[in-house]
């Protein structure tokens, strides 16, 4: 009896602020929790944005700017893993993850992320200005507050709106560099704004059944695949204008635009080839070129950034073509 007791509280402790596995968290369980894969792209465009900008930072302050930056990326992917634990648990993509595989609990993962948020603000307003500071902060409780917590569950365009989060980075390194904003910056938001549904869209036409179980109206659940893929269509066609006038700017010139021209060449004739695919033969090939837009897409925004990165080299040795 007493041995039954014992172990019914053993698991009700197990299952307790969603800890359901029997595993204590090790350190990889907490840098998950940071979503490494886009904290990546957070560091580098906001790396671009920073060097891009006409004002140098001395060598530490870049690297503190990038750091903070960084950290505050992580909190966000922190607080977007507590608050979608209850998701998470059901779609296959996500079980694995710390949360819901019960190596870490929600409670410490809300804890990680807030503190991680506080201090980055914080260190960034003091290393470099404030107003970097407080675009990040912003960019944080957009993430967490209107995209994870009401955008997400709410709406089919929780992608479009949402993406606006993951467009800011290259502008906080401007602002870092410089305290002021410009052109170039919001043209480099502009691209990763309007890249951002394209590349997840993508991703939903072979997830699409992930989604539909746990309740999250993206637009293949709601509209369905064949509505999804025009709107794929619409915004690589949008995109193209965006990402070459970003060329005809300070931070542009001969090798951007050249890159630019390939990709958004590249990135349309995808777009056309998913518009002209019949669900049967996608089913069929397991929706092959689906996922090959959804990697290509990846490579699509880094040339782009990467190509702004190649012209400020450039310009910095003197090489400017205007």
């Amino acid at each position: 009896m007493i041995a039954t007791v014992k172990a019914t509280m053993t698991d009700a402790r197990s299952l307790d602020d969603g800890a359901m596995g029997e595993h204590d968290a090790g350190f990889g369980d907490f840098v998950q929790l940071l979503k490494p894969r886009v904290m990546s792209l957070v560091v580098f465009t906001a790396l671009v944005g920073l060097l891009a900008a006409p004002m140098s930072l001395h060598p530490l302050e870049s690297f503190a700017a990038i750091l903070f930056i960084a950290l505050g990326g992580g909190a966000s992917g922190a607080l977007n893993m507590w608050y979608d634990a209850d998701i998470d648990r059901i779609m296959r993509r996500t079980q694995s993850r710390p949360i819901p595989a019960g190596r870490i609990t929600g409670g410490e993962a809300a804890g990680l992320g807030l503190g991680l948020g506080l201090i980055s603000c914080l260190m960034l307003g003091l290393a470099t200005n404030f107003a970097a500071a407080g675009l990040l902060a912003f960019t944080i409780f957009f993430y967490v507050v209107i995209y994870t917590m009401w955008l997400k569950r709410w709406t089919p365009q929780n992608i479009v709106i949402g993406g606006a989060a993951g467009a800011f980075p290259p502008v906080i390194g401007w602002m870092a560099a410089t305290g002021t904003i410009a052109w170039p910056p919001v043209l480099m938001f502009a691209l990763i704004f309007l890249w951002t549904p394209p590349h997840f869209w993508a991703l939903a036409l072979f997830m699409k059944d992930d989604y539909s179980r746990a309740g999250v109206p993206m637009l293949t659940v709601t509209h369905g695949r064949r509505v999804t893929r025009r709107h794929i269509l619409a915004y690589t066609l949008i995109l193209a204008p965006v990402a070459l006038a970003l060329g005809l700017t300070s931070v542009g010139g001969p090798v951007y635009l050249a890159v630019a021209v390939v990709l958004n060449a590249l990135f349309i004739l995808g777009g056309l080839r998913l518009w002209r695919r019949d669900e049967e033969v996608a089913v069929a090939d397991n929706y092959v070129a689906e996922r090959r837009f959804f990697r290509f897409s990846l490579l699509y925004l880094f040339g782009h950034f990467a190509a702004i990165l190649a012209e400020t080299v450039l310009h910095g040795m003197g090489w400017a073509a205007w």
